[in-house]
């Protein structure tokens, strides 16, 4: 395809291969034998976190999904360059992982380590790889500590996990302290679907591959319903949030259920909100989608301007190596207008990227 027949697109979610030494390597002594990372058992890859297996996957889907570029970064931008792509958002692999650890020394310095790589190997290498920073949130000083840190390394984004230890909820004003931070600085609060609980095998038998593939993308939606129920959004109101491969005609109909939620019990709610859910949600939550025919009726139907498109590279849900294929599927038969806004527009707006003006005519 040549250029210009490519849609060109940011993308709101991606994911790297860290280095497989990183933590390892780079953790304090007493904590490198510790550290994350990936084994291959046989016919499986095994994710190893503080001695604890929290993952197993087929070597071969392991396989499909690493492409060079997903772990060789220079390799990445061509790929990029060849899919019509011009800034992603980027999160970990392995490091997604960390979100399970109980260890509050081990996170904290887990999440360093791959905070400095990111910077050093992302961010510093091109303003078109958006490294999100991981954040430990087994202890509020630590949460604190390193969002501010991050933000004065220039990140735009942290991830925070979409479920959180069983004593945390995203309701409580503890967080305050993290939501501020990131308000001042302007950085994205990301929730990735699948992240915080090595407990993705909800149902087995019958089905099992789409009921837990499903599930997943429940825990942001819980995320985004307390933050909007529990005044965070409210009281921070030029935070943005950001829900990634969660899809997107899921927003508006929560919206609708806390609407009416707040209007049939609000004796019964607090705190008092000043603005609708519905309100919150078209200031300040954005959702990230790849294949759902979906969305761009919700963007269009309920006038919800905060999609974003994303690739999910590398993944095998995601849209590498066919993503002008699927691109112009989705937008091909909507107004400039929408495509504008859901394919560069809305992420501008978040990350303050932009491509160049030639390579986007």
């Amino acid at each position: 395809m040549t250029t210009a027949e490519k849609i060109w697109v940011n993308s709101g979610d991606s994911h790297v291969w860290e280095p497989k030494d990183l933590w390892t390597a780079n953790l304090p002594a007493s904590l490198k034998h510790r550290g994350p990372h990936m084994v291959r058992d046989g016919k499986h890859d095994i994710y190893v976190v503080d001695d604890e297996k929290v993952f197993f996957a087929a070597a071969s889907m392991i396989d499909a999904i690493t492409p060079p570029g997903s772990a060789d970064l220079n390799l990445r931008l061509a790929d990029l360059d060849e899919q019509g792509i011009w800034a992603e958002v980027v999160f970990p692999s392995v490091g997604i992982w960390l979100s399970v650890m109980k260890d509050r020394e081990l996170m904290h310095q887990s999440v360093k380590v791959y905070n400095d790589w990111a910077k050093a190997d992302m961010i510093d290498r091109s303003e078109r790889l958006l490294a999100t920073a991981l954040i430990s949130v087994l202890d509020f000083d630590d949460a604190a500590e390193e969002t501010k840190r991050v933000a004065e390394l220039g990140f735009k984004s942290i991830c925070l996990p979409a479920t959180l230890p069983d004593h945390l909820e995203y309701n409580m004003p503890e967080f305050d302290r993290i939501w501020a931070i990131c308000e001042e600085a302007g950085m994205v609060v990301c929730f990735h679907v699948g992240t915080g609980s090595s407990k993705l095998i909800v149902t087995r038998g019958p089905g099992g591959a789409l009921i837990n593939y499903w599930e997943t993308t429940i825990p942001v939606q819980r995320c985004v319903t307390h933050m909007i129920s529990g005044g965070a959004l409210d009281r921070f109101p030029k935070l943005k949030i950001m829900t990634a491969e969660a899809g997107v005609a899921w927003v508006p109909a929560l919206g609708d259920r806390l609407d009416e939620a707040y209007r049939q019990h609000n004796r019964y709610a607090h705190p008092k909100l000043n603005r609708l859910p519905t309100q919150i949600i078209k200031d300040q939550v954005y959702s990230s989608f790849q294949h759902d025919e979906t969305a761009l009726p919700a963007v269009i139907a309920h006038n919800y301007q905060n999609a974003l498109w994303g690739s999910d590279y590398p993944h095998l849900e995601g849209t590498y190596p066919h993503t002008q294929e699927v691109l112009h599927g989705l937008f091909d038969h909507v107004s400039p207008d929408v495509r504008r806004r859901v394919t560069l527009g809305a992420f501008e707006e978040l990350f303050g990227i932009g491509m160049p003006v030639a390579k986007a005519a």
